[in-house]
């Protein structure tokens, strides 16, 4: 009985220090994408308050519609990069979460 209740025991820490590992690379992969969304948010902002400057600048229609059409392209361009870039970073939020549980499941087999 003495040795179950070690077994299970250990089991117990084991399961816990996967779990803290698992928390661990869960908070290290959210902290990246909260600082990548905030870089982008801040270049995203500054970008259409310089395009809006610009506009207030142009004397002729022509050059509005060419301004807001490279500011349109560059914008579009900016945001599919940024998609691509936090999907990655949620990919590797799932790996790395799951990573410390790949042992566990190893034990189990």
């Amino acid at each position: 009985m003495v040795k179950n209740l070690e077994d299970l025991q250990q089991v117990s820490k084991d399961n816990m220090d996967i779990a803290m590992k698992s928390m661990g690379a869960v908070s290290k992969s959210a902290q990246a994408i909260v600082v990548e969304m905030t870089d982008y948010s801040k270049k995203t902002f500054e970008e259409g308050t310089a395009a809006i400057e610009k506009l207030f600048g142009v004397k002729s229609l022509e050059k509005a519609i060419e301004l807001q059409t490279e500011y349109a392209k560059s914008a579009y361009e900016s945001f599919v990069a940024e998609a691509t870039k936090i999907s990655e970073l949620y990919a590797d939020l799932a790996k790395e979460s799951y990573k410390p549980f790949e042992s566990m499941m190893a034990k189990a087999k």
